[in-house]
């Protein structure tokens, strides 16, 4: 009877082995990019991301992953406003999901997570299922290096945007009808700048016999949108990038904004608001007010204004409306020594996928397989526009010609009209890290001719192509990683430090601080705010790998 028991169990036992044996071999062999996986049902999982207007269970994109995947994803969102706080939130009470879709994180959160081993280092599952990610490495190596933490990890990964505009964002718009009118060249200089602003103000260029023009206007940069007057004009006369005030000469870093070219660049700036050419509100309006003063009916009040997109200041898609045409770039400009430069805004941003330690090794591997497909063309293509053709995107028509006027693969032109009142839920848009590089973005139609609506990325990019010339050997890097021993004094004194710079700066331009008289007291003030210790972090930041 024994014997009988066990000869059973063990029959049974064999035709399980069988059944599991045949089942690994099927599924998704073909449905991955980073290769073959054993496959007992779909493997599921929980991806942190922000929440939409739609149900990210039931976008087009999201069901497109789940079938090529085999994979059953579940989701913990957060509203946009709020995801740092819940992510945040998550990591602190321990109850985090497998995967950060989207997590916004920092340089400090991926040491400080991936030193505790919450986030696992990705580069053997790059290496073994990541082809996408490893090509990417290998052609851009800024990249990679941008993305790896000084202990050689990579923890995390971003969406790579080498937005070809936004890199010189820094930009600087002048209305041409007033030019014109007004019988003055585009301006090359500082000085030359001061007159044709001067002559905006006093000259009556819009002809409706009020002095009711605006010569510059601008807005506070919170985005690289928006245009800081003081980000432009500055670098006519020492390097300002706009973020932590630092030049890297030789690779030896040093700080901009207590500089003799500092000073004087405030001097100019006090100038021009002294006199009235600067419109007062600039430091405190938004993108909205910019809008409705290039915007409004009747005659035009506004003779310049610092953005990177001119469709903050004017209407530039519809094709019934043509006051932007009459709008063009100005170059930086020279200042009186000799200065001509331009900030440089990078591709590499906030950190947003990252696996934690409650992903299991078939998870892992998933989740790898997953966003690796979005640095492919085709999984770029549907992650950002949707996986059907017809939708949010299309092939190209065989005239249609990309940015640089090259054939294009693909457009998102001449597509059917959507019903506004839908959702559109098709895609992950700007969720999760994925490929938005040059190399990607160039694979779409553009419209040729620039003043037309549908040619406005062809105009932001022959805008930008003045502007490159003029960008430093060297700048810092926008994502650095420093030593965990420091990332709280950095975070304290980089807030200091700016808001410092900032406050001053609008004081001594709008007069509330002279530049004769409090210079000195200003300059003294960053001794108390620590610079010294400042800069020593940043040195050692950029030495990482020295």
């Amino acid at each position: 009877m024994k014997k009988s028991w066990i000869s059973m169990l063990l029959v049974i036992f064999a035709s399980i082995t069988v059944l599991s044996a045949c089942s690994s071999t099927q599924g998704n062999d073909t449905k991955s990019s980073g290769g073959s996986k054993e496959n007992t049902g779909p493997v599921t999982m929980t991806f942190f991301a922000p929440q939409g207007k739609a149900p990210m269970e039931d976008n087009e994109f999201t069901k497109f992953i789940e079938d090529k995947f085999d994979v059953e994803l579940k989701w913990d969102l957060a509203p946009t406003d709020a995801l740092q706080d819940r992510r945040q939130l998550l990591l602190a009470s321990g109850d985090y999901p497998e995967v950060f879709l989207h997590g916004k994180f920092t340089t400090s959160d991926l040491q400080t997570y991936g030193k505790q081993g919450v986030f696992l280092p990705l580069n053997d599952l790059i290496a073994n299922h990541g082809p996408n990610l490893t090509k990417i490495m290998e052609e851009k190596p800024y990249f990679k290096e941008a993305i790896t933490a000084p202990d050689g990890n990579i923890y995390a990964l971003p969406i790579f945007n080498e937005c070809y505009h936004c890199t010189y964002a820094q930009k600087y718009w002048i209305n041409t009808e007033w030019l014109e009118k007004l019988g003055l060249s585009m301006p090359t200089t500082t000085d030359e700048l001061h007159t044709v602003l001067k002559a905006f103000k006093e000259k009556d260029p819009n002809g409706n016999g009020k002095a009711d023009e605006i010569p510059l206007t601008g807005a506070p940069n919170k985005y690289v949108w928006n245009g800081n007057i003081d980000a432009y004009l500055m670098n006519s006369f020492i390097y300002n990038d706009n973020d932590k005030y630092l030049i890297v000469k030789d690779g030896k870093v040093e700080f901009a904004a207590n500089q003799e070219g500092w000073r004087k660049g405030l001097e100019y700036m006090h100038k021009l608001y002294a006199e009235g050419l600067v419109d007062p509100a600039s430091f405190t309006q938004n993108d909205q007010a910019i809008g409705q003063l290039g915007n409004r009916e009747g005659d035009e009040v506004v003779g310049s204004t610092t953005t990177a997109l001119l469709s903050y200041l004017v209407n530039t898609y519809d094709k019934k409306i043509t006051r932007h045409q009459h709008w063009d770039i100005v170059p930086p400009l020279k200042g009186p020594d000799g200065v001509q430069t331009t900030g440089v805004t990078q591709s590499v941003g906030e950190f947003e996928f990252a696996i934690t330690n409650k992903a299991s090794e078939a998870q892992q591997i998933a989740a790898m397989q997953i966003v690796d497909y979005m640095f492919s063309e085709e999984g770029a293509l549907y992650a950002e526009y949707g996986p059907t053709e017809g939708k949010g995107w299309k092939k190209a028509d065989a005239d249609e010609k990309n940015i640089e006027g090259e054939p294009a693969k693909y457009s998102y032109y001449n597509l059917p009209e959507r019903d506004p009142n839908i959702v559109v839920n098709e895609s992950w848009s700007q969720i999760g890290a994925h490929d938005l590089s040059n190399t990607f973005r160039n694979l779409f139609a553009e419209g040729q001719d620039p003043l037309a609506a549908e040619g406005y990325g062809t105009r932001l990019a022959q805008a930008t192509n003045v502007y490159k010339p003029f960008a430093p050997k060297e700048v810092y890097p926008a994502n650095v990683f420093i030593r965990p021993e420091d990332t709280e004094t950095a975070a304290q004194l980089t807030t200091a430090v700016k808001d410092y710079v900032q406050t001053n700066m609008a004081q001594f331009i709008i007069g509330s601080k002279s530049i004769d008289k409090d210079w000195d007291a200003y300059v003294k003030g960053f001794e108390g705010l620590g610079l010294s210790r400042y800069l020593e972090i940043y040195q050692h930041a950029i030495e990482k790998n020295q």
